[in-house]
């Protein structure tokens, strides 16, 4: 089966993976989109094993406060101060604050295995794998600050 152009666009730029792997995973899914993204998300996931003992000497304090009541500050690290400064991690680490912000979790883990704030169906971890798969870095939640009144 054919794959368009758009479908393998469309594919990378949510998925974050390369135009040879969209092709692949499409083919391999028979044309199906959401077939393929699963698939591009299994083979990230394996990557982003691969990562988990890399070093994550870079990082960010990233703040956020909401409705001048909770506050968060949110330490992440990354490999690299380029994915540090990438889009894609600065965007991961203002939905990380957010989500510590509406959920208060106790620890790290905690909040690694909740659910998304914006998405039910998937965990914490889930999108922060999804950033390492799409940045290709190891990335740590290193630690954490809320405080309400």
């Amino acid at each position: 089966m054919k794959n368009s152009a758009k479908d393998v666009q469309k594919l990378r730029e949510i998925t974050g993976a390369g135009v040879m792997d969209c092709k692949r995973a499409l083919a391999e899914a028979n044309g199906d989109f959401d077939a393929a993204m699963k698939l591009i998300r299994e083979k990230g996931l394996a990557k982003v094993e691969k990562r988990s003992g890399r070093d994550t000497a870079a990082g960010l304090v990233h703040s956020y406060i909401h409705n001048e009541r909770i506050g968060v500050l949110l330490d992440v690290r990354a490999e690299t101060d380029f994915v540090v400064r990438s889009e894609p991690f600065q965007k991961l680490a203002h939905e990380l604050a957010m989500q510590i912000a509406a959920s208060a979790p106790a620890s790290i883990e905690e909040l690694l295995n909740q659910p998304y704030i914006k998405d039910e169906e998937r965990s914490v971890k889930d999108i922060v794998n999804e950033v390492i798969a799409k940045v290709g870095e190891n990335i740590r939640v290193n630690q954490f600050y809320r405080i309400e009144i």
